[in-house]
Order: C-alpha cells, then sequence, then structure tokens
C-alpha cells in the first residue's frame, strides 16, 4: 500500500505548492525588470533559485523517516469532469530529486555571471520556468498534471538551447523537440490506455496515480502499455537507439543548459519508469527485463566506445551520460532491493559528478573559447584550482572508491549479479572502458607540457567559480563516504515497490491491487 499523508499534518503551509511554483512567481517578476538591469536579473534569479533551495530543505527536515507514505501530500479538484487533480506529493524516491533539482538550479545560474551576456532578461526568465516543470514533474500524482509539466519543461529548454547555443544551435534544439515530442505523444497513448481501464472497472474516471494503483492491469494490455510508455521514457533517459539527439543538444547548449539537461532532464526518463512503468505494469516490467538490461549494456558499452572517439571534450562528456544512464537502467531493472537503490542513488550521482564535469568544461571554454581536447595539455601546472576540482569530478564519474559513483555502480551491480552474472560481468567491462576515456580524456587536458601559448596566459578559477564547485564537490565526498542518509530515506520505498513486483498476478482484472489498500 501507499498511503498519503496530507501536508497539514507535517507543515502549516502547502510547501510543495510553493517548492514547484515560487520559480514561476520569480520569472513571472523578472518580466517586469528592465532588461538592461543584467547585475540585478541575474542576482534576482538566483535569489528565487536559493530561496528555493531553502524550502526544499525545509522539506527534507520535516521528511518522516521508515515510511513508504506519500508525504507533504496536496490534493484539490482541478477538472472533475474526466477526473483531473491538483495532486502533488513526495516519498523517498523522488524527494532526492527535488533536492537535486532545487540544487543544480541555483549552481547553474550562479554559473551564468559572466557567461550570458546577451538577453539576460529571457535567459533566466526560461531557466527559472524550466526548473518549475521539472519540480512538477518530480512531485506530480496526476498522470494529466505529470503530463502538462513534462510538455512545459519542453519549451524553455528548446530556447535555451536554440537563442544561447552553439553555431549548429537550431538543428540541434529542433531535434531535441521534436524526438522529445513524439515520445511524448506514443506516451500519452499509454497513459490513456490505463485511464480507460480504470474506468471499464471502477465505472469512474481519474487521472490520480494512487487510484490507478489501486486497479491492476490484465496482462495482454500490460504488454502494450509498457511499450508506448517505454518511448517516452526511453528517449528522455536517453537509451539506445533513442539517444541521437542528446550529443547534439549539449554541445550546443551553453553550459547553464548542459548542467541541466544532464543533471535533471535526463532523470526525468528514469524517473518515469520507476514511478509509473514498474510500479502500475509489475508483470510486463518483469517480461522485458532481458531487453531493458540487454539496451542498457549496449548504452553503456556503445557511450563508452564513442565517448573515447571524440574531440570535443563537451561531446565526449555528453556521450559518458549515455554510459552513466545506462548503468541506472541496468539497476531499475534488476527489479530487487539493491539495483532499485543503487539505480536511483546513481541519478544523484551522476547529476552531481556529470553537472560538475560540464561547468569545468564551460570554464575553460570562457577562457580559450575552443573545447578541441588537443588544443590543451599541462593545465595542472597553469590552473592548479581548476585541476583539483577537475580530478575530484573524473574519479567520481568513473566511480573512484571514497567517492559518489563507487557507491551507485557497487548497489547496481550487485543487482544486476542476482539477475544475470553474464549480464554484471560486461557491465563491470563497461566500468573499465569508463575508466579507459575519462582519464584518456585528463592526461590530454590536465598532464604533460604546455604546448599552446594561449594557454600560458589563462587565470585560474575566480571566487564566484569556486562557489559553484565547492558544493558539488562536498556532496561527492559525503555520497561516497557516508551515504547512509541518502540510502535510509529511498529504503523503505524502494522496499515497498519489491514487495509489489513479486506478487503473483491478479486472478481477475477487477480485484485490488497489492498498492491499493491495507
Amino acid at each position: 500500500m501507499i498511503e498519503s499523508i496530507p501536508y497539514q499534518q507535517q507543515f502549516a503551509l502547502p510547501i510543495l505548492r510553493w517548492i514547484t511554483f515560487l520559480p514561476l512567481l520569480g520569472a513571472l517578476f523578472i518580466l517586469a525588470i528592465n532588461k538592461k538591469r543584467k547585475g540585478f536579473l541575474r542576482g534576482f534569479a538566483f535569489a528565487v533559485a536559493v530561496l528555493d533551495f531553502l524550502l526544499s530543505l525545509l522539506l527534507l527536515a520535516g521528511f518522516r523517516r521508515g515510511t513508504a507514505a506519500m508525504q507533504f501530500v496536496e490534493k484539490v479538484p482541478w477538472i472533475e469532469s474526466i477526473g483531473v487533480s491538483f495532486h502533488l506529493g513526495v516519498d523517498g524516491i523522488s524527494i532526492w530529486l527535488v533536492m537535486l533539482t532545487t540544487f543544480l538550479g541555483a549552481i547553474a545560474i550562479l554559473s551564468t555571471w559572466k557567461a550570458i551576456e546577451d538577453r539576460v532578461k529571457e535567459f533566466m526568465f526560461c531557466m527559472l520556468v524550466l526548473q518549475m516543470g521539472i519540480l512538477g514533474v518530480f512531485l506530480s500524482l496526476d498522470i494529466f498534471l505529470f503530463y502538462l509539466f513534462w510538455e512545459i519543461m519542453l519549451v524553455p529548454m528548446y530556447f535555451l538551447i536554440g537563442v544561447w547555443g552553439g553555431d549548429n544551435r537550431l538543428y540541434a534544439c529542433i531535434k531535441f523537440f521534436l524526438y522529445t515530442l513524439v515520445g511524448s505523444l506514443v506516451m500519452i497513448l499509454g497513459f490513456l490506455l490505463v485511464y480507460f481501464h480504470y474506468h471499464s472497472v471502477t465505472q469512474s474516471y481519474s487521472f490520480d496515480l494512487l487510484e490507478l494503483y489501486r486497479v491492476p492491469l490484465p496482462a495482454d494490455k500490460q504488454f502494450w502499455i509498457f511499450l508506448a510508455l517505454f518511448v517516452g521514457f526511453a528517449v528522455k533517459v536517453p537509451l539506445v537507439p533513442f539517444h541521437t539527439w542528446l550529443p547534439d543538444a549539449h554541445t550546443e547548449a551553453p553550459t547553464a543548459g548542459s548542467v541541466i539537461l544532464a543533471g535533471l532532464l535526463l532523470k526525468m526518463g528514469t524517473y518515469g519508469f520507476v514511478r509509473f512503468s514498474i510500479p502500475l505494469l509489475p508483470q510486463a516490467s518483469r517480461q522485458f527485463v532481458p531487453v531493458l538490461m540487454i539496451l542498457a549494456l549496449i548504452g553503456i558499452i556503445y557511450g563508452g566506445v564513442v565517448a573515447m572517439a571524440q574531440a570535443d571534450m563537451k561531446k565526449l562528456v555528453a556521450y559518458s551520460s549515455v554510459a552513466h544512464l545506462g548503468f541506472v537502467i541496468l539497476g531499475l531493472f534488476a527489479l530487487n532491493r539493491e539495483g532499485l537503490q543503487g539505480g536511483i542513488l546513481q541519478m544523484i550521482n551522476h547529476g552531481l559528478s556529470t553537472g560538475a564535469l560540464f561547468l569545468l568544461v564551460g570554464l575553460i571554454y570562457e577562457r580559450r573559447h575552443t573545447r578541441m581536447i588537443d588544443q590543451f595539455g599541462g593545465l595542472s601546472k597553469q590552473l592548479p584550482v581548476f585541476t583539483f576540482f577537475y580530478t575530484v569530478a573524473t574519479l567520481a564519474s568513473m566511480g573512484f572508491p571514497g567517492l559518489n559513483g563507487f557507491v551507485g555502480e557497487l548497489f547496481i551491480l550487485s543487482g544486476a549479479f542476482q539477475v544475470s552474472k553474464v549480464y554484471a560481468s560486461l557491465a563491470v567491462v563497461g566500468v573499465l572502458v569508463g575508466v579507459f576515456y575519462t582519464l584518456w580524456l585528463y592526461q590530454r587536458v590536465a598532464l604533460g607540457e604546455i604546448t599552446q601559448p594561449a594557454n600560458k596566459e589563462l587565470s585560474d578559477l575566480t571566487f564566484r567559480e569556486k562557489a559553484t564547485l565547492v558544493p558539488l564537490l562536498l556532496f561527492m565526498l559525503w555520497i561516497g563516504l557516508y551515504p547512509k542518509p541518502f540510502l535510509q530515506l529511498v529504503e523503505p520505498s524502494v522496499q515497498n515497490l519489491v514487495r509489489h513486483i513479486q506478487k503473483p498476478a491478479p486472478v481477475a482484472a477487477s480485484r485490488p491491487g497489492p498498492l491499493a489498500g491495507r
């Protein structure tokens, strides 16, 4: 059962509503500010993002440990004739994603202080609206509301790439938009099948996710619904072969856009699998385990091999995301406690380490206006502080013990091993490939002699630039050395999900499901 704890029992105000819509209020206020006041625009947007992060800390402080219940729940009827409600809630699976969103949102805005000089007003507006859309995705407990936020987020990301991106930005933003839109349209067909099945059993209409959990779907319907949802979520992850939009979008996006894209948008796909596909369609999820794990392994190895062939630092990091998200899918579809915990934790880890790498690549680009790997070398001599942060982010990305990536990969490999020793062994090969390309990049950028005269004139990180990286480094160390607080919040929800997956299939379609009640 998934219980609901109303926000009134935990907090005096509807805190989830404030967390979700505070960025939108900030964005609307920005519209009234003179566009020439660039410093004020930056400062105001950053203040809104920081305030949103502080609100999410209150959410974390009031979160009840040891329960799989949806907490701080808000539910208000909206379009009652078709069963739509404004329904928000958070549990152990989504709370860290909400925290990551508010955290990276503030970091990303801070990173733009010198990088964005044109149309600052419009840029900050897009960043805040984007944050609102992502938060809505992670907090929605109504499928209609979830889909609304899912689509809203496309618009500001399209403009971030298309207006402030690189030379091929129009191609990249259109490709991103079309891939995601097509995936979304197929996904909504799957949701509608769930919606109408619920009506056929209960004679009432509802988009409420917790209500939909109550009525299990027959195996034949689960198969087709899973395929429809798979397309939408796989494009967003992205899984091979739906991944081709990602390198272009990453390469052309501004640094802040790449941080949000890698750190948050890709997690919307993996979150969709764990929030919708697996609990709504447990039989189909078990049936598709070999397919999903094979696709994940292809992504892990393919992403690593293609990363090694890149001449552009940003494109290399982009392809590494294909590999890292492959690990997340491998863990989630192990469908056991270790795999699910590792997959959820690795979503957070990837946002931290890859977000840091994109920030570091952006800092170098601001100084040299090139990302070509052969234009660097020996930066450790000229930029020791930069190299320190780059070293930590590189080690975290490759899963070095003592840093966050190691914990997540260990849990994922443990979960995959219980499913198939062959799958786990192939995943280890993927880890080795990841070590190779990250060290190869590090060696060519940071070590050796300075061969390019322009690199001898580079200045090291400023105080503001250090301020964007220090929080990321601290969280990498915290999760790597003491992951218990992070895993404790996740575990009750994961155990509840595993129990649900392992339940035998219901005899009749109208029989209440294992998530339905006590």
